[in-house]
């Protein structure tokens, strides 16, 4: 069974997959004032909720956008699971050729997600990522990963409109109430949300226009379920793509872990 560790800014996914199979997917807060032996006790348990044994665990691969988690992270799955996980960078196999400037800069998350989404459904293919930041990245028809784009988040969107003005406060992100907001809440939640939805779609049409061919496009991320309803462009919904893409690196690159 492969343990799989996707470390965000805002929260840690933990999850065991079993060949294409997930076995269980578990959220936690990203703190990175913690030490090692607190995120072991926090494996532990959840391994214990799953109801998994931690000897059912030979493989592990991490995924990390928090440099100084990256490292404590692995010494709490030594400590745990008695394994040393693999960590993912550009330099493994990925199915498909990063061509951007530097493919160091290229986030661990979104090699996952590309890799998830070019084995799962095919190229050219356009991936959205919904998070802290929102990322979009791009796959051609000839498996070339041309690069993409970052914009802020949802819930980044709206504590920087709180935080930069007098008298707007920082919203929960419900439901739209249609496109006209009739209060100070919703008129913030249908803005920031809707002008993301139109950003997503508007992104995509000249993505697509700049190729000269259309392409599938498959969003995931804590956000996505808010955003892709009142898009107008047909997106795939994968919330465990990132989780599936590990699985497949891991695959591609078990037995060459030195590089």
């Amino acid at each position: 069974m492969l343990f799989a560790v996707d470390i965000g800014n805002t929260n840690i996914v933990l999850g065991c997959m079993d060949g294409d199979k997930i076995v269980f997917s578990e959220r936690i807060s990203t703190n990175t004032s913690a030490v090692e032996t607190e995120y072991a006790v926090v494996i532990k348990n959840i391994l214990e909720i799953n109801s998994v044994e931690f000897t059912d665990i030979h493989d592990v691969v991490i995924c990390s956008v928090v440099p100084v988690l990256t490292e404590i992270l692995q010494r709490a799955v030594r400590k745990i699971l008695r394994t040393d996980a693999m960590i993912v960078n550009s330099n493994l196999k990925t199915g498909f050729d990063i061509c951007i400037d530097n493919p160091k800069q290229l986030g661990a998350d979104r090699i996952a997600d590309a890799v998830g989404a070019c084995r799962i459904y095919g190229s050219p293919v356009i991936i959205i990522d919904m998070g802290t930041a929102t990322t979009i990245s791009v796959i051609d028809k000839n498996k070339k990963y041309l690069g993409g784009l970052i914009l802020p988040g949802l819930v980044t969107s709206v504590k920087a409109l709180a935080k930069n003005t007098a008298k707007l406060p920082e919203i929960n992100l419900g439901g739209t109430a249609g496109v006209i907001g009739t209060n100070t809440a919703d008129s913030i939640r249908n803005g920031i949300i809707l002008s993301h939805a139109c950003a997503v779609d508007g992104i995509v049409s000249r993505i697509e226009k700049q190729l000269g061919y259309s392409c599938t496009v498959v969003s995931t991320g804590g956000l996505a379920e808010k955003v892709v309803p009142l898009c107008e462009r047909k997106i795939i919904t994968d919330s465990d793509l990132l989780m599936k893409g590990l699985s497949v690196i891991y695959e591609l690159n078990k037995n060459n872990q030195d590089n």
